[in-house]
């Protein structure tokens, strides 16, 4: 097994000198140029159906998580990377990509910050032995988010037949069922009926996942994590009478073609986590030739989620172009203007409220900001009548200055704000202690009052 360590937008840099297993004298470069200057896109989910990808939808950012790569090869086998971070890996080959702000051979606080405030959970031992352990924890600290964004939807429930015997006939006769178990006659009747049931394939994989996770010791615990989740794992217990551990290589037989529901749509992503939960051991014992595994971030959009946790009980609303929910008008009225394409009629800005546009940005702007980001938050700006904006950004350096500009025309300020992310530092517990400081402090840059 060859294993490299690479940052999130790391330059050119020949890839040998990633390596972190001693033993290895060379990666298998084919393996590498299987998954390099590929889209994420062209990565299918049914080619590949061990590799989670966040966010899901990948075109739910404006980045556009589906045209980016993995990894990019040049001619002189040098690697790059973009914003993409996390674990994959193909045959025998492993990347782990950490966030540029994880120095060598240190754990990747920043990384795991963001996943506890975007997910919901908490996260205590930090300490892995491989990659693949991380993905495996990963993958059950994730589970809660997607059994409640399932729930949210409802308890899914199913047509199934049912085979019955008695004299109260409620449904089409079965006359071969009917005549193998009541000749002689005795008074009852074989039939069958297709009733809505709870207790389904799906809710049965819900089920044997939760039962996994309970005996696992160091993570049982996030079945407990909040009421919300506790309330979940209840209703699954409750509705699965039929559970039946023996059954669990049938159930995830059942399960292997991907679900789709018009209506219980996120119940995909919840039977996707589920079975990667449960095959684990195979995905890691068993490798697949040629089969890309493992669990990729956007870091444009993870550090997006992450700053509306920090944002959002200030009352800035965060739209969603996908579900077309929230965003700014462009036009005064174009109801029924054919003319210009509806997907171009309202503006999506990362945060806003009253008379602020704030644009979130995982790019270097310490090097400054590109034209195209200056433009699009203007026009956000003169369309909402706000008089102030911002971009934030992360940043490794506490004393980089911010930087406010004046516009002309009709006036406002539009200022560069660097967040300073935590380095030199020796635990987790101490991390989340400055980045606290850190979130305090880009609030008062925006001149909001902290608690």
């Amino acid at each position: 097994m060859s294993l490299l360590q690479i940052t999130d937008n790391h330059d050119w840099k020949d890839f040998k000198s990633f390596l972190t297993d001693e033993d290895t004298a060379e990666v298998d470069l084919p393996n590498l140029q299987k998954i390099a200057d590929i889209n994420i896109s062209k990565l299918s989910f049914d080619d590949n159906p061990n590799l989670l990808i966040f966010p899901h939808d990948l075109n739910q950012h404006g980045d556009k998580i589906g045209d980016n790569c993995i990894i990019s090869l040049n001619h002189r086998n040098e690697i790059s990377t973009s914003n993409i971070m996390g674990f994959v890996g193909i045959n025998e080959t492993q990347l782990d990509i950490k966030s540029r702000f994880a120095k060598e051979d240190k754990e990747d606080y920043f990384l795991h910050y963001m996943l506890e405030r975007v997910f919901s959970i908490n996260l205590f031992d930090m300490k892995h032995s491989s990659s693949e352990e991380q993905i495996f924890d990963f993958l059950i600290y994730l589970f809660p988010y997607f059994l409640k964004k399932a729930f949210a939807q409802g308890l899914f429930k199913k047509y199934r037949r049912y085979e019955h015997n008695n004299a109260n006939v409620k449904g089409p006769i079965s006359i071969s069922r009917h005549i193998k178990e009541n000749i002689p006659f005795r008074g009852t009747i074989s039939y069958s009926t297709r009733e809505h049931s709870y207790d389904n394939e799906i809710t049965q994989l819900i089920r044997h996942t939760i039962e996994f996770i309970k005996t696992k010791k160091n993570s049982s615990f996030i079945l407990n994590i909040d009421n919300e989740t506790k309330e979940c794992v209840n209703q699954i217990t409750m509705a699965t009478s039929s559970y039946n551990l023996r059954e669990r290589d049938k159930i995830i037989n059942r399960n292997l073609r991907p679900f789709q529901h018009p209506y219980y749509s996120e119940y995909a992503s919840l039977q996707k986590i589920c079975l990667q939960i449960l095959r684990h051991e195979s995905i890691k014992f068993g490798k697949e030739k040629d089969k890309v595994y493992g669990i990729l971030f956007d870091g444009a959009w993870l550090w997006e989620e992450y700053l509306f946790t920090i944002l959002e009980k200030h009352k800035f609303k965060h739209p969603r172009n996908k579900d077309s929910k929230g965003g700014i008008p462009m036009f005064t009225n174009d109801d029924n203007n054919n003319e210009i394409d509806k997907n171009s009629r309202k503006l999506y800005p990362d945060f806003y409220k009253d008379d602020f546009i704030i644009d979130a940005k995982y790019k270097h702007l310490e090097k400054g900001v590109g034209r195209e980001d200056l433009y699009q938050i203007v026009t956000y700006m003169y369309c909402k009548k706000a008089e102030r904006g911002a971009f934030i950004y992360p940043c490794k350096d506490e004393n980089i200055k911010s930087l406010k500009l004046e516009l002309s025309g009709y006036g406002g300020k539009v200022s560069v704000l660097p967040f300073y992310i935590p380095q030199s530092i020796e635990c987790y517990e101490q991390f989340k202690n400055k980045i606290f400081a850190s979130e305090d402090n880009i609030l008062l840059k925006v001149k909001i009052p902290t608690t």
